[in-house]
């Protein structure tokens, strides 16, 4: 019996790349923030670069709480994407794709977020047919000093969506 001769890596990991970046496409104010994705497997961190935009007490300076929530929020509605998608890209399947929906976020300011870059990197805690948990965490220079943490539930998309 013969086996089919594996993928070259490359091959791979540029269709996963252009997925990602097709369930990104998707939420325009990602590119509004400038939020990018790193992939590392499974793993997504998201990334928001600096921009003077992002200010909202220039005093400090601080980041705004609302582009940090923002943030939170995408980061955890693209991993939990992801999750369910993943395993739907690998098989070969294509085309459009719903978004799962808030239910709700909280969100917890933690401290000050400066003026350079943040990091999130989101846990879906649980995900079921309808309803899914996710944690998200956001630093800045040092992964154990959070500046922001939220927890989000979410509306699963349905087959008819």
């Amino acid at each position: 019996m013969a086996r089919n001769k594996p993928e070259p890596v490359q091959v791979i990991k540029q269709r996963r790349d252009t997925a990602l970046a097709h369930l990104a496409g998707g939420i325009p104010y990602i590119e509004h923030l400038g939020i990018v994705f790193d992939r590392r497997g499974d793993e997504l961190t998201a990334m928001l670069p600096f921009s003077q935009k992002l200010i909202g007490n220039p005093i400090l300076p601080a980041l705004h709480g609302g582009a940090v929530g923002a943030f939170l929020e995408i980061a955890a509605q693209i991993e939990l994407a992801w999750a369910i998608y993943w395993p739907q890209m690998e098989a070969g399947a294509t085309g459009p794709r719903a978004m799962p929906k808030t239910i709700d976020f909280t969100i917890d300011y933690l401290r000050s977020g400066l003026p350079r870059d943040a990091y999130a990197r989101a846990t879906v805690n649980r995900s079921g047919r309808r309803f899914a948990s996710v944690h998200v965490e956001a630093w800045q220079d040092n992964r154990q000093k959070l500046f922001a943490q939220a927890t989000g539930h979410f509306l699963m998309p349905q087959a008819d969506d």
